[in-house]
């Protein structure tokens, strides 16, 4: 295993002579429904039920393995299968008595690439810039088949003169959490307290799940024939993707900053901290990108003269 000091990097400039090249000649990007900002609150709960995926839920107790083969482990499956109905049994509970409050903020806007950047549009006129989101690109030596990828590679450059768009959201379902699970820390319940929080987190990202799928089908239409079951949603088996700030493909947490103000995402109880931390801890934001090729990568480490770009 290398350490970071001996992975091999290229310069920045070689590494952008290596970004993907999509054929953006002839495309024709998906117009969203409409432009600007919609807000959700009081999402109901039981409608994202479907939605969530049970893997991570596990990891919470340290129990490891896929759902829902881990209910049926020689190792773990007993211990699995006991906080699996200890957590549908309180779900319903939150669910029916509505202990959490989910509400959520998306925005369909106009966008281009310029360079390793996208920058976003507060309208159609394309003249007054919203945000500019500041990309990273991999710098890691790679064969000469492969490209060094940045999320701003699937986005229309500004100079091809494609009109394209992209998405940005948050969401949060954890309003409301901290007091209860408080509640039950009081009591000396910190199981529940805990089991509170995972199904906070778990409702959080059931509730981007269904967003996404709202935005592809409905609010942006670029696959309004979309029917995936939960299974293929969480395989991501769907066109486009949904990057947020601090993971793999956007490492920079301090995006967060812009997004939230692009957003206005505090007018639906949502906040970072000084270290872009986001409140509720239950809450998901990010962007959506549309292009049929978009994946997910890694950016992997970077030199010093991208570090100076940024």
């Amino acid at each position: 295993m290398l350490f970071r000091s001996q992975i091999p990097l290229v310069t920045l400039e070689q590494a952008r002579a290596r970004a993907a090249r999509l054929d953006w000649t002839g495309y024709r990007a998906t117009a969203p429904k409409f432009i600007g900002r919609r807000v959700f609150r009081n999402f109901d709960l039981a409608e994202l039920e479907r939605y969530i995926d049970w893997g991570p839920f596990f990891q919470t107790w340290d129990l490891a393995g896929r759902f829902p083969a881990i209910l049926d482990d020689e190792v773990v499956g007993k211990s699995a299968r006991e906080v699996y109905a200890d957590g549908q049994a309180m779900l319903q509970r939150i669910i029916r008595e509505k202990w959490l409050t989910a509400n959520g903020v998306l925005a369909l806007l106009p966008a281009a690439s310029e360079g390793d950047d996208i920058v976003i549009y507060r309208d159609e006129s394309r003249t007054r810039v919203a945000m500019v989101w500041h990309g990273q690109r991999q710098q890691t030596e790679k064969a000469s088949d492969r490209s060094n990828l940045c999320l701003a590679d699937y986005v229309a450059p500004r100079a091809s003169q494609v009109r394209d768009w992209i998405g940005a959201f948050a969401v949060t379902a954890g309003l409301g959490c901290e007091e209860r699970a408080r509640a039950f820390e009081e009591a000396h319940d910190d199981y529940s307290a805990i089991m509170l929080k995972a199904l906070a987190d778990r409702l959080a990202e059931a509730f981007a799940e269904r967003l996404h799928e709202r935005v592809r089908r409905e609010f942006w239409g670029y696959a309004p024939e979309e029917q995936l079951d939960p299974q293929a949603l969480v395989a991501e088996s769907y066109r486009g993707i949904r990057p947020a700030p601090g993971y793999p493909a956007c490492p920079e947490h301090g995006a967060k900053a812009d997004l939230f103000d692009l957003l206005d995402a505090p007018a639906i109880g949502m906040g970072i901290t000084e270290s872009f931390a986001m409140t509720p801890p239950a809450s998901v934001a990010g962007f959506y990108l549309s292009h049929p090729q978009a994946q997910y990568f890694a950016v992997g480490p970077i030199g010093e003269d991208q570090r100076r770009d940024i």
